[in-house]
């Protein structure tokens, strides 16, 4: 099996390769434009294998989309590959629209071409055995949650920012693309990630990062926004089931049954480091700010038998002593990031 991942070099991507390649005997191609949160280091173990291959490129370039799937014969694709910070996607919608949208159907586009049985036919809807594309994508696309109740599969798409919007949107193109074109995709939506190799600019390891060095750090608004938290393992596991079990031209949310408000999440950090509470400095809140995401994963435990292993606490204390462990890695990419 010859499996293209996008956006490898990325917290989840490089998460994922290192997951699959340990598991299967399978060959992985990694392609990643290397923007800022994207890190070849996390992956500097596994360079020297002969089944993992590195391209530098943009999804958006199809000439380099054709020559990869043509010299790799890629016969799945795990599409990680997005623009992800709410806060860029504010300030720059336009990137996002570009990257997550136009560079989503890019990659549809040449898959369809290169699996398609009779390429001459343009309406031809037959493609080859056991190809597959999977669309990663974000319980954001939901929009925002009461108190009460919970993201299904079945929820409508209510995006609230220019991120999930992108998202949102991308996901339509690839429901699209099955329903017309009969191609063989799976979408996942999934809950707040957190693990090794997560970029600063995100909740979890900014904390981490900024108390290790006993330096202040933002929180939006009261900070009682709720996330549900998933380890980057569980979802690693989750998208191998998916990809392996899943029913084409489905959606299966994956969430962490770990519901925190973001201050409790932030207290437990300090509380484990011995840091004091004095270093939160709360500020104006993000605008479009969801106030609660929460996932429903009974469908993927009725139809696949997935779910998550980690609990919160579990989770969070293996996550930090990561971090203490990987000061080298974690400073690298701690410095590109600035308090204002």
């Amino acid at each position: 099996m010859n499996i293209l991942v996008t956006g490898g070099a990325g917290f989840i991507g490089s998460n994922f390769i290192r997951y699959m390649l340990s598991k299967y005997n399978y060959t992985i191609v990694n392609l990643d434009l290397l923007t800022y949160a994207g890190n070849l280091q996390s992956l500097q173990d596994i360079q020297p294998m002969e089944r993992y291959h590195f391209v530098k490129g943009d999804i958006c370039d199809r000439e380099l989309l054709t020559k990869l799937f043509q010299q790799f014969d890629i016969q799945t694709v795990i599409h990680f590959a997005a623009e992800s910070h709410v806060d860029n996607s504010i300030n720059n919608p336009e990137v996002f629209l570009k990257t997550n949208v136009l560079g989503t159907q890019a990659l549809l586009d040449v898959a369809k071409q290169y699996w398609k049985i009779n390429k001459m036919d343009k309406y031809s809807t037959e493609y080859r055995e056991n190809v597959k594309f999977v669309q990663i994508s974000t319980d954001e696309v939901y929009g925002a949650l009461g108190k009460d109740g919970y993201f299904t599969e079945k929820t409508p798409l209510s995006p609230n920012s220019p991120y999930s919007a992108s998202k949102a949107s991308a996901d339509m193109v690839v429901r699209a693309y099955y329903e017309t074109y009969k191609l063989p995709v799976i979408t996942t939506r999934c809950s707040n990630n957190y693990g090794p190799y997560q970029n600063h600019e995100k909740l979890i390891p900014l904390i981490i990062s900024q108390a290790l060095k006993d330096q202040p750090f933002p929180v939006y608004g009261d900070g009682k926004q709720v996330r549900d938290w998933l380890h980057v393992d569980d979802h690693c596991t989750a998208i191998d089931v998916v990809f392996h079990h899943g029913r084409l031209g489905e959606v299966y949310n994956i969430g962490g049954n770990n519901e925190k408000e973001n201050i409790e999440t932030i207290k437990l950090i300090l509380n484990y480091l011995n840091k004091s509470e004095n270093l939160i400095q709360f500020v104006f809140d993000r605008l479009g700010h969801d106030r609660r995401y929460a996932i429903d994963n009974s469908k993927m435990s009725r139809e696949l038998g997935w779910s998550p292993s980690y609990s919160f606490n579990e989770g969070l204390a293996k996550t930090i002593q990561w971090y203490i462990e990987n000061n080298a890695w974690m400073n690298k990419v701690a410095s590109k990031y600035q308090f204002r």
